[in-house]
C-alpha cells in the first residue's frame, strides 16, 4: 500500500514540480472502482490552482492503481507472485511482453521440431511401405491353404502383440494393446492357459501393469534396423521352441493409408489342431483331399507349414506395423505443427495487444502531463 502511494507521490511531484508537497492539511479522498473501502490520505499545500491540479492528478493515477488498493494485503501478494499470464484475472492491467516473447519462442521451437519430425517420418514411410506391399503376397497363399479361423477353441493360446517402440503415433498402440487384453480375457477359464509374446517396448510397458505374469517372450528395439526375413524367421523360431501353443493369435495394426490403419489379427494353428479341424470335417475338411508326394509323412508336412505359415505371417506383421507407425507418426506431427502454428497466432495477437495498450499508456500519460503543466 505504502508502495503504491509513494510511486503515486513521486509522479505527482515529476509531472507538477510541486515542491511543498508535504505542507498541506487538505483531506483528499478517492474511491476505487474495484474496491469498496474509501482508501484516504492527506496532504497540505495552499489553497490555489496548483492543488487542484495535485488533485486531478492524484485521482488520475489512483484510477489506475485502483485494483492493487485492496483491504486485504494478502490480495496484493497474490497478484504479484501469480505467473504474468494469470495475472489479468487477479486484476493487473496488462501481461509482460518479454513472457509473451518467451512463450511465443518456445512455441516455435516446437513447431520446428514437429516439422522435423514429420520429415524423418515420411522419409522412413516411403522407405518401407514398398517393402510392406511386396510382403503381403508370402502369407496369402498360406491363408488360402491353411485358412485363418479366429473363432477356434483350443486350450493353450498365445497372443503375438506388435507395437512400436517409441511414442507420439497416435493412439495405435494403445489400440492393439487392448484387443490383446480383450483376447486375453475371452480365451482364459479354468482349463485353458493364455500366454503374451510381445514385440515392442510400448505393449510390454502397458501388459505388465495389467499381466506381467503371463508374458512369455518379450522384445525391444526390433525395429531399430532394416527388418529382412531372415531376422524375423529366427524370431519366429526361437518363440515356436520355448513357447507350447495351440492357437498363436498375431495382433498388429495393418497399414492402409497415411492417415489410417486397422487394428487386425492373424491366427496360426498348431500341426495337432490343423489336422483335428481337417478329421473333424470343418473349414479345413479339404486338406485331406491333397496328395502328399515323397517320404514324409502328414504331421511332418502340416509341421513344415504351420511354421513356414508363422514365420511370414510375422514378417508381414511387423511391416504392417512399423508402415503404420511411421504413417502415424507422421499424421501426428503434422497435426501438431498446424497446433503450434495456431498457438503462435494466438501469442502474437496477444503480444501486440499488449505491446499497443502500453504505448497507448504512455502516450495518455505523455498528454496528460502536458495538458497539466499548461493549464
Amino acid at each position: 500500500y505504502w508502495y503504491v502511494l509513494s510511486f503515486i507521490w513521486l509522479r505527482c511531484v515529476k509531472a507538477k514540480k510541486i515542491r511543498n508537497f508535504g505542507a498541506v492539511e487538505n483531506s483528499i479522498e478517492f474511491r476505487s472502482a474495484k474496491t469498496s473501502p474509501i482508501q484516504s490520505f492527506r496532504v497540505s499545500e495552499g489553497e490555489g490552482r496548483s492543488n487542484q491540479m495535485a488533485m486531478s492528478a492524484l485521482r488520475r493515477e489512483g484510477r489506475r492503481f485502483a485494483p492493487l488498493l485492496s483491504p486485504n494485503p494478502m490480495n496484493v501478494l497474490r497478484s504479484s507472485l501469480a505467473p504474468p499470464l494469470e495475472q489479468a484475472s487477479l486484476g493487473v492491467r496488462s501481461v509482460s511482453t518479454q513472457e509473451v516473447q518467451n512463450r511465443m519462442r518456445s512455441v516455435q521451437n516446437i513447431q520446428k521440431i514437429t516439422k522435423a519430425m514429420k520429415m524423418v517420418a515420411a522419409s522412413k514411410l516411403r522407405a518401407v511401405q514398398s517393402r510392406t506391399e511386396n510382403s503381403r503376397g508370402i502369407w496369402q497363399p498360406f491363408t488360402a491353404l491353411l485358412g485363418d479361423t479366429p473363432g477356434v477353441d483350443v486350450k493353450k493360446n498365445v497372443i503375438v502383440t506388435i507395437t512400436s517402440d517409441r511414442g507420439l503415433c497416435g493412439g495405435m498402440n494403445s489400440k492393439s494393446v487392448k484387443i490383446s487384453r480383450a483376447l486375453h480375457k475371452l480365451n482364459s477359464g479354468p482349463d485353458k492357459e493364455t500366454k503374451y509374446v510381445v514385440l515392442g517396448e510400448k505393449a510390454k510397458a502397458q501388459l505388465s501393469r495389467y499381466s506381467k505374469r503371463d508374458i512369455e517372450i518379450s522384445i525391444t528395439e526390433l525395429q531399430k534396423n532394416a527388418l529382412n526375413y531372415t531376422q524375423v524367421s529366427l524370431l519366429a523360431d526361437d518363440f515356436l521352441k520355448n513357447v507350447e501353443y495351440d492357437a498363436l493369435r498375431i495382433v498388429f495394426n495393418k497399414f492402409q493409408s497415411v492417415v489410417s490403419s486397422v487394428p487386425s489379427m492373424a491366427t496360426v494353428l498348431s500341426p495337432e489342431i490343423v489336422d483335428r479341424e481337417a478329421v473333424a470335417g470343418g473349414k479345413l475338411g479339404y486338406l485331406d483331399s491333397y496328395e502328399i508326394e515323397g517320404d514324409e509323412t502328414k504331421s511332418a508336412t502340416l509341421q513344415n507349414l504351420s511354421e513356414f505359415q508363422f514365420s511370414c505371417v510375422m514378417f508381414n506383421a511387423v511391416l504392417e506395423n512399423a508402415c503404420s507407425e511411421q504413417g502415424a507418426r507422421m499424421a501426428a506431427m503434422d497435426g501438431a505443427s498446424r497446433n503450434a502454428g495456431d498457438m503462435l497466432d494466438r501469442l502474437t495477437l496477444a503480444y501486440n495487444s499488449t505491446r499497443q495498450a502500453a504505448i497507448t499508456t504512455e502516450l495518455s500519460e505523455i498528454i496528460s502531463g502536458a495538458i497539466a503543466v499548461t493549464g
